[in-house]
């Protein structure tokens, strides 16, 4: 368990880090309310601060959930997940981009919010918003660090994975997408896409679709933001559970202090399940593969979810060409990087 300066639980669920002045920002989805079977989905979207990755700071809820509109995007029994920030620079905004989905109804959409400042406070510019007409999952957003251009990485729910550029303001979606990972159906269809880049080459680590359940990663090369997508095959050598050491990842974060520190923020969504991946992985594809069609129908539970217990694993990618591998480490520290 990972505590904050005042000695308790980090909430920043699906999270990521983005560095500004000089200081670190941790955000995401906060679950402090959240318990098994319960109408609370989130508690807004939580900030920590830190200078040295080591110790974080509460900063509350930047985004608060908005509890009188049962109709919003940010209200509590909504389903919102895994947000994520950029700067742009041109308008200077901070921008956030959230994942919503509405007990019931199969559609998942995004919802945009601007602020001036990292900490806001946040106003919704989009809500409900179907980037390209597609059903938008998990997501990263990736700004080109030279011209500023933002893209969009998104799952088009249960199908593929999308790239899409966004508009000069990052609010939007301009119309231009490629898309990636065809696959059949669940569990084999990608989410969860974390994008990084180096020595000029795209990266996206990705998960496949087991819902909370951990699962195989994936790590697919690319000489572009467009791809296309060489898939490498899963960076997690020696993990004899395939479970991505029990965890799935959120977002990558590329120290901005360190040559070649590059750090996988996962999310360890269920921190008493040590089962190997092979049940779950059986038991998604038997679901989503019946004939008569398996969305209807929910799937038996493996093991209690109580998401606000979930824990976090940071471990550093290590390279070998091109190749990228998440090796398991009990300790390690950032002062061992160059």
């Amino acid at each position: 368990m990972w505590l904050d300066t005042k000695g308790e639980r980090i909430h920043t669920h699906g999270g990521s880090i983005i560095t500004v002045d000089g200081v670190y920002y941790w955000y995401g989805e906060n679950k402090e309310k959240t318990t098994p079977g319960g109408s609370i989905w989130h508690w807004g979207v939580r900030c920590y601060r830190s200078t040295d990755l080591y110790n974080w700071e509460d900063l509350g809820t930047i985004i608060p959930p908005d509890e009188d509109d049962p109709t919003s995007p940010l209200h509590p029994e909504q389903y919102l997940d895994r947000p994520h920030i950029l700067y742009n620079a041109t308008t200077r905004k901070f921008v956030c981009w959230v994942k919503v989905m509405t007990p019931g109804e199969p559609t998942q959409r995004s919802t945009v919010l601007v602020a001036d400042a990292i900490t806001g406070p946040y106003t919704m510019v989009r809500s409900w918003l179907k980037p390209l007409g597609m059903n938008a999952g998990d997501f990263d957003l990736v700004t080109h660090p030279a011209d500023g251009k933002g893209y969009y990485y998104f799952g088009r729910v249960h199908s593929e994975l999308i790239c899409a550029d966004l508009t000069d303001d990052y609010t939007d979606v301009t119309g231009y997408y490629s898309t990636h990972f065809p696959r059949l159906q669940p569990p084999f269809v990608r989410e969860a896409p974390s994008y990084f880049t180096r020595n000029g080459l795209h990266y996206l680590l990705t998960s496949g679709t087991t819902g909370y359940y951990p699962n195989p990663s994936e790590v697919a090369v690319a000489p572009t933001y467009h791809g296309p997508f060489t898939v490498l095959g899963d960076p997690h050598r020696g993990d004899a559970s395939r479970t991505s050491y029990h965890a799935q990842i959120s977002s990558v974060f590329k120290h901005p202090g360190k040559k070649d520190l590059y750090i996988a923020l996962g999310d360890r969504w269920l921190p008493h399940y040590l089962d190997d991946s092979s049940a779950a992985l059986a038991a998604f594809e038997e679901h989503f593969g019946r004939p008569e069609g398996g969305d209807a129908t929910p799937m038996a539970e493996l093991a209690a979810i109580d998401t606000a217990q979930a824990d976090y694993v940071w471990l550093p990618l290590t390279f070998e060409g091109d190749q990228v591998f998440i090796d398991w480490r009990d300790e390690w520290r950032i002062e061992d990087y160059d």
